[in-house]
């Protein structure tokens, strides 16, 4: 996966809901990923926007989603890459 450096990168138990972007909670720590087979790793804009969600499952990504907002913020175009398919959504 090819990142910006600006993006900041954060770990989470699990997510909420079923709107996209999920909502990620229950923030991990670095060295509470050492006791963890699962987990979901977020990337996040500086406005703290989701861009990219990853689910780990024992240090494999299993699934991405990809979010793209339109310049008010909203939700416009997810990608889903899940069992090497992928599928996209247009909002």
């Amino acid at each position: 996966m090819n990142q910006e450096p600006s993006l900041i990168r954060r770990h989470f138990v699990s997510y909420s809901g079923i709107k996209l972007p999920l909502k990620l909670v229950n923030e991990l720590t670095e060295d509470g990923l050492h006791n963890r087979n699962t987990f979901y790793r977020g990337y996040f804009d500086d406005q703290d926007r989701l861009l990219i969600c990853q689910k780990i499952v024992y240090g494999e990504v299993e699934s991405e989603h990809r979010y793209r907002y339109d310049d008010s913020g909203a939700l416009r175009h997810v990608l889903i890459i899940e069992d090497d398919e992928e599928r996209e959504l247009e909002f």
